[in-house]
């Protein structure tokens, strides 16, 4: 893993260093039903490399099938088995607690009543149906008398578990409630917490790992709470994309267990050596570019790629906070790379 106060180092394009790419889709790969802007491109050439490459999303509302043919649809050859879900992470929970055959209350979509069956277990509607467990995951269909069913079970002492608790999720026409928000529905009418399979913690690691047997993956995603938490969480090393919702004023912000390994515009960043950040006088440098913290203001100066100044720019802000300096203002470095 590398400093947390910096980005890392890498002397080859990451798709030679890694035999794994442990991608997430929203925001990364595509939004909504578009792909993101030079994606396609890249895992085709990063794949061609011999990087293998596995999708693993939060959003449990469509099964790995449907996945894949929407990736297939986008251009880029996708099987069911290079999918991994969080509904399957968390229908394994159940399983793994409770026998073949035991009712459960599904309330969510396709994706998860799949992972349901796939387990053996049986799916119910109903709290009034006695399951042994309730499973709550993300389904744009989902309604009040979906949660209605989760809280008189919940309420009833039945285990609750849920997919992931992403609060939000990118779309193509921007940021809507993820399934994060209706748990907070339930949290809300009930007072219990759900236990949760999706990143950043274990249960989608574990997953990830049983299904693709990586030894030596790179998560890749948009999030700092989910992907990159969870890289951490794993002991693995991560790439951010800023193509979904981490922004560069967010990434400044990031505490330890949020800091990405690698940083990325796109997911070209794959398919690209990435410069060292060191060092320089009171700062540090990175390509062209230097960043340095005084009186409680970050600044940057130089020419060349933004994202080298950016690079910089969290090696210093990074390194302030975590000296005890607090936050440091950082609107006007971010305006001086064009963010």
């Amino acid at each position: 893993m590398n400093a947390r106060n910096r980005t890392a180092a890498c002397g080859h394009p990451l798709h030679e260093e890694y035999d794994t790419a442990l991608l997430d889709l929203d925001g990364v790969v595509y939004a909504g039903g578009r792909a993101i802007a030079h994606a396609v491109d890249a895992l085709k050439e990063a794949r061609a490399g011999r990087m293998h490459l596995a999708f693993v999303t939060n959003n449990a509302s469509r099964p790995p099938r449907a996945v894949a043919e929407h990736l297939t649809r986008l251009g880029l050859d996708a099987a069911p088995g290079d999918v991994i879900t969080s509904a399957q992470a968390v229908a394994r929970l159940v399983a793994d607690r409770f026998p073949p055959g035991s009712r459960v209350l599904v309330v969510g979509g396709e994706g998860l009543r799949a992972a349901v069956r796939e387990q053996g277990l049986e799916e119910v509607r109903s709290a009034d149906d006695e399951p042994v467990a309730v499973l709550q995951g993300h389904d744009p269909d989902l309604g009040w008398s979906d949660l209605a069913e989760v809280a008189y079970a919940v309420n009833r002492g039945v285990p609750w578990f849920a997919s992931n608790a992403d609060l939000t999720i990118p779309t193509a026409r921007g940021t809507a409630p993820g399934n994060g928000a209706l748990v907070a529905a339930v949290r809300a009418a009930t007072g219990a917490e759900p236990q949760v399979a999706g990143k950043p913690l274990p249960p989608m690691h574990r997953e990830t790992i049983l299904r693709t047997g990586a030894r030596r993956p790179l998560v890749v995603g948009d999030r700092l709470d989910t992907d990159i938490e969870g890289a951490h969480a794993g002991g693995v090393d991560s790439l951010l994309v800023l193509t979904g919702v981490t922004g560069p004023a967010e990434l400044l912000a990031a505490q330890p267990r949020q800091r990405p390994t690698y940083l990325a515009p796109d997911l070209r960043g794959l398919l690209a050596a990435h410069p060292r950040v060191g060092p320089d006088r009171d700062g540090f440098r990175c390509g062209g570019w230097t960043a340095v913290v005084r009186g409680g203001e970050a600044a940057v100066d130089g020419t060349g790629d933004a994202v080298d100044g950016l690079r910089a720019l969290c090696a210093a802000v990074w390194t302030a906070a975590d000296g005890g300096s607090g936050d440091p203002e950082t609107a006007k470095a971010l305006a001086r790379l064009g963010f």
